[in-house]
Order: C-alpha cells, then structure tokens, then sequence
C-alpha cells in the first residue's frame, strides 16, 4: 500500500522533468572525406594511361632480346628470303688491321654487256631496287645492286676484343653477355625456377678477353673502299653508276678519285644536304621502339617523308631489315658521319667529275621545296641531264619504278657502247713455269742420250720412257708406264 506524501508532491511539482528535445546530428569529424561527385572519366583516363606506360615498357624490354641469325631469317617475310637466295656475298676489308665484311648483292643480265651498279641511300637496301634491276637487265644491260654494310643482309657490326674487367663488373658483364647470346626472358625464366642466373654453368672457359659488337659506322673514305672491292670483284670497270638519296654524299669522294672508271652517273633524288628517312626517329628512345614494332607507325613515317605509294609488303621488308641485329644503330651512325658542307658545285666543276656524263632523275610531283630542291641541283650541275620522274623520293617503291628504270636504260644507251677488252687466259706463276721448262729440257736431253743405244750384244733395244707429269701447282704425279 503506497503513501502519498504532500512533501513529495511539492518537491515533483516544484522540479518538473525536463522536455524531450530533439537529438541535434554530430558535427562531422575532420578525419571524414567530404562528399563529393567523383568524375566517372578518370578511372578510364588513368586506367588507359597505365596500359599505355605497361605497353610501351614491354616494347622496350622484347626489344632487348636478341634473336640468333637462324631465327631472324626465318622470320623474315617470304620475299625477302627469296631476295637473298638470289644475292651474292662479297667479302670486302674495310680496314687492314679488322676482319673483311660480308657485302650482299644482287645482279642480273648478262656480263658481256654494259655494266651498272646501283647504290642505296641509308635506309634503304638492294631489295627495294629489285625490280628497278629486273626491268634494267631485261634491256640487256648487267646490273647490280649492292647493300651498304650497316644495310640490308649485309654485315652490320664489327668483332672487336677487349681486356674484361675483373671483380664484380666482370661479372656482371658476363652475366649480360649471356643475357644477349640467350635472350632477357632465359634470364627471368632461371630466376624463377633457380632463384639465380646460370651463367658460371653455361661459361666453360673464361679468357682474359671479352667480344664485343660494334656497329658498323662508315663514313666517305670506308664506303669507297667497299665500292672499289666490289667493282673489282665483280669485274664492272668501266661501269654506269647510279646514287640514291645519301649515296651521293657517301659515294662522291670515291667518283673524284675514279672518275675514269665511270661511263655515266645517275643521280635519282640525290640529297646534296641530308637524308630524306628522318634518323631522329631511330635514335629518340621509345619513339624508336614505337615506329620500328608496329607497322602502320613505320607506314606513316615512310609516307609523310619518302614514299608517295609504298605496298605493305614493302613495309614490312623495310622494317625487318631494320630492326635485325645492330641495323637500326648502323644507320644512325653513318647519318651522323655523313659531310653535311658538301660542296655540290665544286665537285660538279671539278676536273675529272666535268668530263663524266651526268643525269639528274627527280621527282616533280612531291612538293614545292622539292622541286625548288631540284633547280638547285641542276643549276649546280649545268652538264647534266635533268629528267623529271612522277613517283616519290623513293621512287623504286613507288609504282613509278618501271620509269626510273627506263630513263637509266634510256640515258645509258645514249652513249657510246663500252669496248671491253678480252679477258687473258690465267697465267701460270713464274715459278711453276719455269719448273715446266726445266722439266721438257731435261726430258729432251734425256731422250738425245740414249736414242740409238745398243746393248753390248749387239742387239739395239727400244726404251720405253715414262713422262713426268706435273698439276697446275707444280706438283708430280709420278711416274706413269
């Protein structure tokens, strides 16, 4: 039973309880992110500028991976394979104290005729002036086409030996020298499975010397070397000569020391002041990487800069090559050798160039500047004869080849025919010769002394002599019955 007090009641109603107020929200803590509107194009933007970087990393990686010879050819595309089969290798010895270089060429027509030679400028090979050499010995004229060492199949780097350096840097060169010979990934693939690099397994023998590739660099004085080799050895003298694009500043040096030699000179867009390929996109990193690994990048190069109607197998010939063990590097390094303050005029003028016949081939239809280009040439060369032609500065890509080809046969048999002397059977050496006179003489005093002896019973006896017969090297081959 409960009692109310009045006590109680009083205080209750002196000390009423307190209203129920509405919760006020918590102010938000500085920790917490502010709300805002996230933009749906970044993640995109970031997630394709990543690909991008990843892409362009592997590229440069796969491009430190070095192929073996076997392998690069075959993977070479069927026409340039088919182009090779019909070359020939020429060893030429650029300098005394290295190795002879291996110069591939390709020829066509008959020897007895006239002779011509056709040199690429860089970045161009023998196999883009295949057809031009097709159509031009199909006239009856002996042409040939010749790759530039640094260019096409031929050599494109030097052995060169050097002390190796001992401790950790030996090392590690010895791990990177079997990283190139095996590949970047073989040195992944160990990595993964051993948790180191095998090299002290696959290295034998370790010598005091270490090998080492270095890109073929010419320059004036060691391309004319080559060109005189493979005259020489082809037997062309006196020949037609044709330059392409640079080749004229690679070439000129030999044609002043030469020029009786020659019965013509083509020039077929000649740069007296540079080359027409820009060398800058084979040497700026990635860039480098990017034009020479995708086909429609290197198209787009070779259209805006030298070609008006190249095909893709084209392309693709010229990228392969290219792109193949110390290519790229070659032709880098002659572009910079390459004498930039050539005098066109003086050496036009000069005495023993004066006296050769000179047609000028160039195209009118790439550009202004180009054409104003051609002006030049010809006012600087008043002897020649200036012929317009309708395809690009690499006309022998173009369908305007057949053309060219025709103009150079044109001019060719305008001239007087080439008298070329009958070749001498070969002469034994002197040596050997006079030990083929020895021989006869001692055989007829031989023969003098015993014709008519007798044998003391009276009876005359017959002798049948065995002859010495002797090889071309001065060797016998004994005695015969």
């Amino acid at each position: 039973m409960a009692i109310i007090r009045d006590d109680e009641d009083q205080i209750n109603s002196a000390n009423p309880p307190p209203k129920s107020q509405p919760e006020k929200p918590n102010p938000p803590s500085a920790s917490s992110p502010p709300n805002r509107n996230r933009n749906p194009f970044s993640f995109w933007f970031y997630f394709t500028l990543t690909v991008s970087l990843l892409t362009l990393l592997f590229v440069f990686i796969s491009s430190l991976t070095s192929q073996d010879p076997k392998t690069w050819f075959l993977s070479l595309p069927t026409s340039l394979r088919a182009h090779y089969s019909k070359g020939r290798i020429i060893k030429a010895q650029i300098n005394p104290y290295q190795s002879p270089v291996e110069v591939f060429t390709y020829l066509q027509g008959p020897k007895t005729s006239e002779s011509l030679l056709i040199v690429h400028g860089l970045g161009c090979s023998s196999f883009t002036f295949r057809k031009i050499v097709d159509h031009i010995a199909s006239k009856g004229v002996f042409a040939v086409a010749i790759d530039l060492p640094g260019s096409g199949f031929s050599d494109k780097a030097v052995v060169e030996e050097g002390e190796k350096p001992g401790g950790v840097l030996g090392r590690f060169l010895d791990v990177y020298d079997e990283i190139r010979e095996k590949g970047l990934f073989w040195g992944f693939d160990n990595l993964v499975e051993h948790g180191y690099i095998p090299y002290e397994e696959n290295i034998k023998v370790r010598v005091s010397t270490r090998k080492s590739f270095r890109p073929l660099e010419l320059g004036s004085e060691e391309v004319g070397r080559v060109l005189g080799q493979v005259i020489d050895s082809l037997g062309l003298a006196p020949l037609h000569l044709v330059f392409h694009d640079s080749a004229l500043l690679l070439g000129a040096k030999w044609v002043l020391e030469n020029a009786g030699s020659l019965r013509s000179l083509t020039l077929v867009d000649t740069m007296p002041r540079g080359v027409a390929l820009p060398l800058w996109a084979f040497e700026m990193p990635l860039v480098r990487e990017v034009v020479l690994r995708f086909d429609f990048m290197f198209r787009m190069l070779i259209n805006s800069c030298c070609s008006k109607s190249i095909d893709g197998s084209n392309i693709e010939a010229h990228r392969s090559l290219l792109t193949s063990s110390n290519g790229r590097q070659a032709i880098v390094g002659m572009g910079k050798k390459l004498n930039y303050s050539f005098d066109l005029a003086e050496w036009a003028n000069s005495g023993t160039v004066k006296s050769v016949p000179i047609q000028v081939l160039w195209s009118s239809s790439w550009s202004k500047e180009w054409n104003e280009e051609g002006r030049q040439v010809a006012e600087a060369i008043p002897q020649a004869k200036f012929v317009t032609h309708s395809g690009g500065l690499w006309s022998q890509d173009d369908a305007s080849n057949d053309e060219v080809a025709g103009n150079i046969v044109s001019f060719v048999a305008s001239l007087p025919k080439t008298v070329r002397q009958a070749e001498e059977p070969p002469q034994l050496p002197e040596h050997i010769q006079k030990m083929f006179e020895e021989a006869n003489n001692n055989d007829d005093q031989h023969q003098h002394d015993h014709d008519g002896h007798s044998h003391p019973d009276g009876h005359a006896h017959a002798h049948s002599h065995a002859s010495y017969n002797m090889d071309a090297y001065g060797f016998g081959h004994g005695w015969g019955s």
